[in-house]
């Protein structure tokens, strides 16, 4: 059994089944190379500052950095009785260069070692994020461009509501995007800020310098507040709620494409590399990628959860509880990468359905804009909403489309309609009536092609 780097106070060998519970190493060496970092710009500052020497210092470095390219390499040995993966390249370190190693952890604490690992990781994840959320935009863009001239219906209650064009349906989800890119953005301000110096709780009583170690890290800001700095954990759960808050929107869009990609609507088709079959149906391909985008959004959202609940009862400072940040964390990042570059891939090679599209958005989804009509002969709207109604009604009972209407069967229901009421009963023109800034007129989708393509340069 290793020898615990902590052990001098006990008197028995810790119990087996301790060491298994306890351990983190078999998911918190995926923070290796941000500790490693971290150790290696903590021992620059030692040596600075003469709390070590400066060849100590140097050989601390060495040492670390050769322990890196080992676990870059696959080869470095992990070991489960050393807890997590501070202990184990702390102990590795010491096997390869001495009890000079010994002198790498003077001036600080695993709990702000860690909190620092963990900062650094989440800063590179947060940034990955953010360039995966700008090329999905750049994906919808191109895919606006290319369906500027396909309308379809748009939706409300998942009932045909007003014709839209296919454009700005993608452009929405742009904005959509765009607001989480934003999250990440901001969320990443809370994240630049550095923990290490503060040692377990109270602070250090070497002549470290803090503001050093931080810009030889990258951060932006050194955290004023040592007790803050060790027991916080508020800028993870902001992190995780914009991953779920992300999720959700993929999510639901997987549910658009799901539905339009049905036989019943057949209003796109997915590419055949992006799809599964069924190993007895032969006819089948499934939208298994949407779908699991669909069904991974509650892992995230058990990740918020999970943290929410670990800390709500928490007394200050670091609690061994807090171990249990990382997995959530980890899982988290991987699913939402995952799913932001496989909408990428469904929405590069998707296939809109012009012609089904085009006439599923004709039909009683111009309703509207035939009581508009009347509105602007002088009638109330309600009275107009009225007689288009009655309008509705007559042709349902006749299992007819709006564009069948004749201008005297029109004129049954209201003297105000004249020959151009029968013009407007096209989803082209209806969805171009729509002229108001941020509405689904090709002018306006124009527009805000033109503003997105100056954006996302």
């Amino acid at each position: 059994m290793a020898e615990k780097l902590w052990g001098g106070r006990f008197s028995e060998e810790t119990d087996k089944f301790v060491e298994e519970f306890t351990e983190s190493v078999s998911f918190d060496k995926e923070l290796a190379v941000y500790d490693i970092n971290g150790s290696i710009a903590h021992a620059r500052m030692l040596g600075k500052q003469g709390i070590i020497s400066e060849d100590e210092a140097e050989k601390i470095i060495n040492g670390l950095e050769e322990i890196k390219k080992e676990i870059l390499e696959g080869t470095f040995s992990w070991k489960t009785e050393l807890e997590d993966v501070h202990m184990n390249i702390e102990k590795a370190l010491i096997e390869k260069i001495g009890s000079v190693g010994g002198k790498l952890h003077t001036g600080r604490s695993r709990n702000d070692q860690v909190a620092t690992a963990f900062r650094l990781y989440l800063k590179e994840e947060t940034k990955n994020i953010i360039n995966l959320l700008k090329e999905l935009k750049k994906a919808l863009l191109e895919k606006a461009k290319e369906s500027i001239d396909i309308v379809l219906p748009g939706y409300t209650h998942l009932q045909r509501a007003q014709p839209i064009r296919l454009a700005h349906y993608f452009l929405a989800y742009i904005e959509i995007y765009h607001r989480d890119e934003e999250r990440f953005s901001d969320t990443l301000k809370r994240v630049d800020q550095m923990p290490l110096g503060s040692g377990a709780l109270a602070g250090v009583d070497f002549p470290i310098d803090r503001k050093m170690t931080s810009e030889e890290l990258g951060f932006k800001q050194v955290m004023r507040n040592s007790l803050d700095a060790t027991a916080s954990r508020d800028v993870i759960i902001e992190f995780l709620s914009d991953s779920a808050v992300c999720m959700s929107n993929l999510s639901r869009q997987a549910e658009d494409l799901i539905i339009w990609n049905s036989t019943e609507f057949s209003f796109v088709e997915l590419p055949d590399k992006l799809t599964t079959g069924s190993s007895i149906m032969p006819q089948k391909k499934n939208p298994d990628v949407l779908e699991l985008i669909r069904g991974k959004t509650g892992r995230v959202y058990g990740s918020l959860v999970a943290l929410l609940t670990v800390v709500k009862g928490l007394p200050m400072a670091y609690n061994r509880d807090l171990q249990e940040d990382k997995e959530p964390v980890f899982d988290a990042v991987r699913t939402l990468k995952g799913s932001l570059i496989g909408m990428r891939k469904i929405i590069e090679g998707l296939k809109p359905n012009k012609e089904v599209m085009e006439k599923a958005a004709g039909g009683f989804s111009l309703a509207t804009d035939l009581a508009n009509y009347l509105v602007r002969k002088g009638l109330p709207f309600r009275d107009a909403h009225h007689v288009v109604g009655q309008i509705v009604g007559y042709l349902s009972n006749q299992k007819r489309e709006l564009e069948t209407i004749t201008l005297e069967e029109l004129k049954r229901f209201s003297d105000l309609f004249d020959e151009d009421a029968v013009q407007i009963l096209s989803p082209y023109y209806v969805a171009d009536a729509r002229k108001s800034f941020g509405g689904t007129a090709k002018e306006q989708i124009l527009n805000q092609i033109k503003y997105w393509e100056e954006e996302l340069k």
